[in-house]
């Protein structure tokens, strides 16, 4: 094929690609990939005739692939028991991409799309020297939205996010932070009502039970009169909570079932985001 030949091929295979914009791909490796796909899903080794249904494939027709996997390190066999899972490849691309994601950026526009949708504010919040500390926030598009700041500390004890994080970190951080708020602890000021006297152990100790059977923690009220709020934890690949995912509104309109729309929307959020840092859904 002459030079003008193969520039005008070239041309028009990239103007075919402009056309489909981000639509070409190459078959095979999609097909393939669901084998990929099938051993995150399930988390552990398969023999070939249960990867290749798990994919959705006949075990003849998922061999070739996992041949070509098992050359590049995706896929390698247990050589005990014949049993495929991923391998030192797959391995190494997780490491580097948790390396490099950043879960305060990959929620912020999450948060954004949420307050669009919930009509209520969201905010991120991150575990800090003094407790659940604001982050991110993302302003309602209602006229009349709860206004938080960056740099906010929540209470440990008498908050949505505070009782999220209480709930999931390790008893020994979270008990010395509920006596660090205890010695903190100050009047409320002139106009304000006084804080809420803070439990003890064992009496928060059984509000954190019922946050991590519900997945979500909520607050009504004990902020600010007519403010509710509820979160939802964020973990990453190791199973750490990394950020409390809150809405904040006005009570009047804010749904605080724990089987409601806005419970669901957070879980739903959380858990996506938790997805695409490592951690593994559950069931």
């Amino acid at each position: 094929m002459s030079n003008d030949l193969q520039i005008n091929e070239s041309r028009r295979v990239m103007a075919e690609d402009g056309e489909r914009g981000a639509q070409r791909g190459i078959q095979s490796i999609e097909v393939g990939g669901t084998l990929l796909q099938a051993l995150v899903h399930t988390g552990r080794p398969m023999p070939l005739k249960a990867l290749a249904q798990e994919a959705g494939m006949t075990p003849a027709k998922a061999h070739p692939y996992v041949v070509s996997f098992g050359r590049l390190g995706l896929i390698e066999q247990d050589g005990a028991t014949g049993h495929y899972q991923l391998g030192p490849l797959a391995l190494q691309l997780g490491l580097i991409a948790m390396a490099q994601t950043n879960p305060v950026q990959l929620a912020t526009p999450v948060i954004e799309a949420l307050a669009r949708r919930t009509g209520h504010t969201l905010a991120l919040a991150v575990w800090g020297e003094r407790g659940a500390t604001i982050v991110r926030t993302a302003e309602s598009p209602a006229a009349v939205h709860v206004a938080m700041r960056h740099g906010t500390v929540f209470s440990l004890a008498g908050t949505a996010s505070g009782r999220l994080f209480g709930a999931y970190l390790d008893e020994a951080v979270v008990r010395a932070a509920l006596e660090a708020e205890r010695a903190r602890a100050q009047p409320g000021e002139a106009g304000m009502p006084a804080p809420a006297p803070l439990p003890d152990w064992n009496a928060f100790e059984g509000q954190l039970r019922e946050v991590r059977a519900r997945g979500l923690s909520r607050s009504e009220g004990e902020v600010l009169p007519g403010i509710s709020a509820m979160a939802a934890p964020v973990f990453d690949a190791g199973g750490r909570i990394v950020i409390a995912l809150t809405a904040i509104g006005a009570s009047a309109v804010f749904d605080t079932r724990w089987d409601g729309r806005l419970a669901a929307v957070l879980r739903e959020a959380a858990a996506d985001i938790s997805a695409r840092l490592g951690a593994r859904r559950p069931g």
